[in-house]
């Protein structure tokens, strides 16, 4: 099959593809000024699933974006006149909280105003490439920490990856940028089984069995705070955690979807949480187990700093918050089972976010794993024993038969006095 020339290109089949050779467009280069022209093959799809019309049509397309002949609301798309901030407020966004809830859309869009729009919103969208968003990310690490920097390299990505579906870009300067080496460590903050003993120990009837609650189940703060009586369920020994709160507001949903689950409550706390439900002022199921002076659930940020910060200081310890607590617990529970058993507790639905992300290394158990290894090795061993036994017969029968002779053979490294030879006379 013969090319096909369509306009100022041509397609052609190779192979199972369809390749389209556009027209030499010529361009200039940005370091040394020189006009360069450059007729590369384009890959237009498999000749299975496109017909050569369809084919021409996609070359056609390429060609157009490539001298920027499409246009996004009657005006050039790579005139300078679409910047960043345009493209986002009104392409990206529109498109991306479709998929993002009320609260973290909130989240997210500021997140990107802050740490990319404000920096780079007014550059349009043909003038960026990858110096200028590797520079950016540069500037990112010096000031923010490793988990921002790595959500704004995926945002930026998704924004000029989106940028080149919408036939924005016919380029994605976005594609290659890196996250740089240098980056701020994650808080590792763990206690010890002695730091929150003693954090329960200074604390009153409630806020101790809000504490030990969220220790021995490793609740997250927006379930912890969104327990209603309804959600005990004593005969079972077990909470029942159906909605979560944030930011002042209550949802059906949680943080994944294994958040709303029930959880196992030992016999001890269940007998307390019993005996605070009789002195609570309000058991009704619809009300909150934890609930503020107004009867309504009690606020995450207002609770660290009244009770958590203080028992910091009280205590000396380095930090506490629920997301130590938790990390914490993830961290000293390696000792108390496996680690599906950890994920499990914590509700995870990717063990990697409960090993990487939460658990942390105890040194005194990686030294007494090693002290263990080596004590393995120093035992001795009755199959080595055997071994060597069995080895030192086959010896003295390998012996025996070379010598022609049916005698007693000494030990080995003792004269041979039957035959009147030394041992190392053998050749064994």
């Amino acid at each position: 099959m013969g090319k096909a020339t369509y306009g100022t290109g041509s397609v052609r089949p190779r192979g199972k593809k369809w390749y389209g050779y556009p027209p030499r467009i010529r361009t200039k280069d940005p370091v040394t000024g020189n006009t360069i022209g450059s007729r590369k093959p384009i890959v237009l799809g498999a000749k299975s699933k496109m017909t050569k019309t369809e084919a021409r049509d996609a070359l056609a397309r390429e060609i157009a974006k490539r001298r920027g002949w499409f246009r996004a609301n009657g005006q050039m798309m790579n005139d300078g006149s679409v910047t960043l901030n345009w493209f986002c407020n009104n392409r990206y966004f529109p498109l991306k909280e479709g998929d993002w809830k009320e609260e973290t859309a909130k989240t997210k869009k500021g997140l990107i105003q802050t740490n990319i729009l404000d920096d780079l919103g007014e550059i349009p969208l043909a003038s960026f490439d990858r110096f200028t968003l590797q520079m950016q990310m540069t500037k990112l690490a010096k000031t923010c920490s490793k988990d921002t920097v790595l959500q704004m390299r995926a945002y930026l990505r998704d924004m000029f990856a989106e940028a080149m579906d919408q036939d924005f870009l016919f380029k994605d300067p976005a594609a290659r940028v890196k996250i740089p080496p240098q980056l701020r460590e994650r808080d590792t903050t763990t206690l010890t089984w002695d730091q929150l003993r003693m954090a329960l120990e200074v604390l009153f009837e409630r806020d101790r069995i809000v504490l030990e609650l969220d220790m021995t189940d490793a609740l997250r703060p927006s379930e912890l705070f969104a327990l209603r009586w309804k959600c005990f369920d004593f005969e079972n020994s077990r909470l029942i955690i159906q909605e979560t709160v944030y930011k002042g507001k209550i949802r059906p949903w949680g943080k994944t979807r294994k958040s709303l689950t029930p959880v196992h409550l030992p016999p001890v706390l269940v007998s307390d949480l019993n005996a605070w439900k009789a002195k609570c002022p309000d058991s009704s199921p619809e009300a909150f187990i934890f609930r503020s002076d107004t009867g309504s659930f009690l606020d995450t940020g207002n609770y660290r700093k009244r009770v958590l910060h203080q028992i910091a200081e009280i205590l000396n310890l380095p930090n506490l918050t629920f997301q130590i607590i938790r990390r914490t617990i993830a961290t000293l529970s390696q000792t108390k089972g496996s680690v599906k058993s950890t994920q499990g507790l914590l509700r995870h639905a990717r063990t990697p976010t409960t090993t990487d992300g939460y658990m942390q290394v105890i040194p005194e158990c990686v030294e007494q794993m090693v002290d263990s290894i080596h004590g393995e090795l120093r035992k001795s061993s009755t199959a080595a024993a055997d071994t060597a036994k069995m080895s030192t017969n086959r010896r003295a029968k390998e012996r025996r038969r070379r010598l022609g002779k049916n005698t007693n053979l000494a030990p080995i490294g003792t004269k041979l006095s039957s035959a009147g030879l030394e041992d190392t006379d053998v050749t064994c």
